[in-house]
């Protein structure tokens, strides 16, 4: 599948398609069962043309699981949701040092995460207000065996069905894509960024989107640990945006005619992203 847009926006990466599938695709990289990974890691080697796939064994991270549509994995967290809610606030260290059940063994991961599941992540001010969040998340259970991130120009649309479009974009493409995602709309509230882990961005949030009459486009990869992950591959100055199937057509239908092919974007993109 081609992108008038992504060729207006001289993208060096590619826009990931994530698919919903009970079909593993032959060659796709994936997680190892048991293995922790950052599922952003693998977004960013699809957007680097390789195809990923997950399953509901190999989403390799409890966050990446809610992210990518396997149902509440927060319940399979180590000590259980209230430990989830502690880790991404104030930490457990009071649990393991007035606890005689076995969380402290349970907790030798790797020891970033041992720090951070002692200690705390300290993206949320308390507990209570991460299980709020957790309380707002539009967790899900997707309908298929796999979920799938597929460089876009490999779509075939006879046969795939994407669900979400998402481009690896740096602060000038962003710009453009905001703008694209008003050009058309009667409000200019077409765009939000919610505070999400990054494959929840791209993942569930957008997922809820397809719901919509009027679909927003999500700006992500805000999350700090993500970011750990995935600037090494992609660069410091990506952040994702992620639009329903629906969006994405309506997007690339009202190129022609638009801002896209006008001086104030021809000079922004000579100067900046090289055409």
């Amino acid at each position: 599948m081609q992108s008038k847009l992504a060729q207006h926006l001289k993208m060096k990466l590619n826009p990931v398609a994530i698919l919903w599938s009970d079909d593993r695709p032959e060659g796709a990289i994936q997680f190892q069962k048991g293995k922790w990974g950052c599922v952003m890691m693998l977004f960013a080697q699809a957007a680097k043309g390789r195809t990923a796939v997950f399953d509901r064994e190999t989403f390799a991270c409890f966050g990446g699981g809610v992210g990518l549509g396997f149902g509440n994995q927060y319940k399979n967290f180590t000590g259980g949701e209230e430990c989830f809610y502690r880790f991404l606030s104030t930490g457990n260290e009071s649990i393991l040092n007035d606890n005689d059940s076995n969380i402290a063994e349970e907790a030798d991961w790797r020891r970033e995460a041992s720090d951070d599941f002692i200690y705390g992540e300290r993206y949320v001010k308390t507990p209570e207000l991460v299980k709020k969040f957790v309380e707002s998340m539009p967790i899900i259970d997707v309908p298929a065996k796999y979920v799938i991130f597929k460089p876009l120009k490999e779509v075939d649309e006879d046969k795939d069905r994407p669900v979400v479009i998402t481009f690896p974009v740096n602060p000038d493409q962003l710009s453009a894509l905001v703008v694209m995602a008003n050009y058309a709309r009667e409000v200019n509230e077409n765009v939000y960024a919610p505070f999400a882990a990054g494959c929840q961005s791209i993942g569930i949030f957008a997922y809820k989107e397809t719901e919509s009459e009027n679909p927003r486009g999500i700006i992500g990869l805000t999350d700090i640990s993500a970011r750990n992950y995935t600037t090494r591959q992609i660069g410091k100055d990506i952040l994702t945006f992620a639009v329903p199937t629906k969006m994405f057509h309506e997007m690339e239908s009202n190129v022609e005619g638009s801002f896209l092919q006008r001086e104030s974007w021809r000079k922004l993109a000579k100067q900046n992203l090289g055409g």
